[in-house]
């Protein structure tokens, strides 16, 4: 009977059940009736991981401390673009958000606010009311790609870049007390990285997973290259199997000579499409506003 129970609880917690019926492992377990007879191994596994995959009260879901999901319950999409070294993008990008009428989400390093050539970039960003946020200073790897949980600098290291990335901002007129959602770079990070930015009162984001829209900056040089078709049938494949609800959509503002084949050529279409299945685009702060009250 506490099994029963225990199952009940976990299938209320909507967001967490809907995330877990995404893996392709479960899903399958659940769809070819084969679940009950795995219901003693599944059940333990469930009761371990919604800690660290749904320690949320307003339908988020989480992965190492950090957001990567916003409230499922709403057809909402917020579209992030990150940038470092590249921001060749960024006029197409901008030019199709205006046509489209979409606000959306910029997260660039201190390196990128510093750089000369970007600067009339990042005002027009600032002046079209879109969010303007921290993607560290220097574009640090913070944990080791095979070992998660072995940090590769330490917590002063942490924050003096997180710190320096700020300054940069401030430095252009973007409010460091407007922009709390920190998205950190490579996307990689663990839960140490997310227990220090709680430290200092920002809260730690990553894209949803799922769809292929952040290996738009690989090229064919690369073992994982996708060319821009697939990354847009994944994301319209995920859509169509999954929904896109709460979804964090990343791409990349630039992504460097070597790759012809940009994505953000495609961003007419993928906005177009998406806002006919009724979703509507909106900024981070605005997907996430009640994890910040």
């Amino acid at each position: 009977m506490f099994v029963w129970y225990a199952l009940l609880f976990v299938m209320k917690r909507g967001a967490f059940f809907r995330f877990l019926l995404s893996m392709k492992l479960v899903k399958s377990l659940y769809g070819n009736g084969l679940w009950r007879r795995n219901l003693v191994f599944l059940l333990p596994c469930l009761l371990f991981a919604y800690p660290i995959l749904a320690q949320s009260e307003n339908n988020f879901i989480y992965s190492h401390g950090a957001i990567i999901r916003g409230d499922q319950s709403q057809k909402q999409i917020a579209l992030v673009f990150t940038g470092h070294e590249y921001a060749e993008g960024g006029t197409v990008i901008l030019n199709t958000l205006a046509e489209y009428h979409v606000k959306t989400s910029f997260f660039f390093t201190g390196d990128f606010y510093r750089n000369p050539g970007f600067q009339h970039l990042i005002k027009k960003i600032n002046n079209q009311n879109h969010y303007l946020g921290a993607h560290s200073d220097q574009h640090l790897l913070y944990c080791d790609w095979i070992d998660r949980d072995s940090l590769l600098i330490d917590k002063a290291v942490f924050i003096k870049d997180i710190k320096d990335n700020y300054r940069e901002m401030s430095k252009r007129g973007i409010s460091p007390q407007k922009a709390t959602y920190y998205l950190p770079p490579y996307e990689w990070y663990n839960e140490t990285i997310s227990k220090w930015t709680q430290e200092i009162d920002l809260q730690l984001i990553n894209f949803s997973p799922g769809t292929r829209s952040n290996a738009d900056y690989t090229h064919p040089g690369m073992s994982n290259y996708l060319s821009s078709e697939e990354i847009f049938k994944s994301i319209m494949s995920y859509e169509e199997e999954e929904g896109m609800n709460g979804f964090i959509l990343l791409m990349h503002i630039g992504v460097g000579p070597k790759r012809k084949d940009k994505f953000y050529d495609l961003l007419p279409v993928l906005l177009e499409q998406l806002q006919t299945k009724g979703y509507q685009f909106v900024k981070i702060d605005q997907l996430l506003r009640s994890s910040k009250n």
